[in-house]
């Protein structure tokens, strides 16, 4: 066995997700581990070197996790021939004009979403890396959920027969700043910034979607900005003019060709009763299912209890006693570490990979339909992207 050095340059891991779940939780614990493991038993270490703005910050981060090479100069790092792939998580702004700076100097690419702010920006990227031969990656880390890990378990065993509507119920309460403090950027709430729910969270929805459910076919969505004020992280009050809320109906092929209705709703004003931050309620022919981030519970059609509409009786079912758990049948990884040791086996030797940026680019493609069809107060289609 033999073990080789893999140089990773990684961008915007100052940031929360950047520094939790790709820093620590992935090319940290990948190294913890020692290395990923390749087809022939070999290993691949990762050697990463943190560049970021602000010197102090990162040189910190770096001491904090032994990770010896950091820096400002982004330029100086893409010159480095022994550094081979570039990772960005970063803002969305900047991403398509970074992705494309490293393509041109030669090195593999892997992002966190969205790939860009519009469009068209998203596909120019997209056509420049596969132009290129290089390798190229986004971020869909919630297909490694537990959760969606036994859902998607449940489709193939055909589980739900037909399957006939899915309803994604994801968000929480973020504070306004004035009397707790915030838990998400405030630039979250500028549009002018990059921010807004629907950019930062259908992108999510469309691989969700497309992979468990059905390719997207069209989409209504209604955006709302429920609270205008909000406070920034210096206390400071602010106008918000990025959307907070979305809700969100679709029209799904699915696996099967049949239709199949999704209903979503994303909000970062909702408070939460339910069983996870995010939950997806999927009905069948056959059977139902209710999938959280870690856990999920199924209800067969043949374990389906009667209940009896009655308005004037307190109702006595247990809904939620209803459902059978399904086990954990395997240990389940950090589900951005399974991606990134994918997307290392796929540059080192090959190996398949599906999760590529014009993935990336349909969730782009599904955030500007939602936004067409807010705008305009009607349904859209989302053709086929043809990269």
């Amino acid at each position: 066995m033999t073990t080789r050095q893999l140089g990773i340059i990684m961008h915007g891991v100052t940031g929360r997700m950047g520094m939790n779940q790709h820093l620590i939780r992935s090319i940290v614990a990948i190294r913890n581990q020692g290395g990923v493991t390749l087809s022939n038993g070999d290993k691949v270490m990762p050697d990463p070197i943190l560049i970021g703005r602000n010197e102090e910050k990162i040189a910190a981060l770096a001491r904090r996790h032994g990770i010896e090479r950091w820096g400002t100069d982004l330029d100086a790092a893409l010159a480095n021939k022994n550094d081979t792939i570039f990772f960005d998580a970063g803002t969305t702004q900047m991403r398509p004009t970074l992705l494309a700076k490293a393509i041109r100097a030669g090195k593999h690419v892997y992002c966190e979403k969205p790939i860009a702010t519009n469009l068209n920006e998203a596909v120019e990227v997209c056509r420049m890396a596969q132009e290129s031969g290089l390798k190229h990656g986004a971020v869909q880390d919630k297909l490694f959920l537990p959760g969606l890990r036994k859902l998607d378990m449940l489709r193939r065993s055909g589980f739900f027969g037909q399957m006939l509507s899915v309803r994604i119920e994801f968000g929480y309460w973020v504070f306004e700043g004035d009397l707790q403090p915030i838990q998400r950027p405030s630039w979250n709430y500028r549009k002018e910034d990059g921010g807004g729910v629907i950019l930062d969270m259908i992108c999510h929805w469309r691989y969700v979607l497309d992979n468990l459910f059905g390719e997207v076919q069209s989409v209504s969505c209604l955006g709302a900005t429920h609270i205008p004020k909000r406070w920034d992280e210096e206390g400071k009050p602010y106008t918000a003019t990025a959307d907070d809320a979305a809700y969100a109906t679709l029209e799904l092929k699915g696996h099967n060709g049949e239709p199949v209705v999704a209903q979503i709703n994303s909000s970062w004003t909702t408070r939460v009763r339910r069983d996870d931050l995010v939950t997806f309620h999927v009905d069948g022919t056959l059977g139902s299912a209710v999938a959280g981030l870690t856990d999920c519970r199924i209800q067969s059609r043949v374990t389906t209890p009667r209940p009896v509409w009655n308005p004037d009786q307190k109702q006595e079912m247990d809904f939620f006693d209803q459902w059978q758990e399904v086990p954990d049948t395997e240990p389940f990884d950090n589900g951005f570490k399974i991606q990134w040791e994918h997307f290392i086996r796929h540059v080192v030797e090959d190996a398949p990979y599906r999760w590529t940026l014009p993935e990336g680019a349909k969730g782009v493609q599904l955030v500007e339909a939602a936004l067409e069809s807010w705008k305009d107060r009607r349904w859209v289609d989302v053709p086929s992207l043809g990269l």
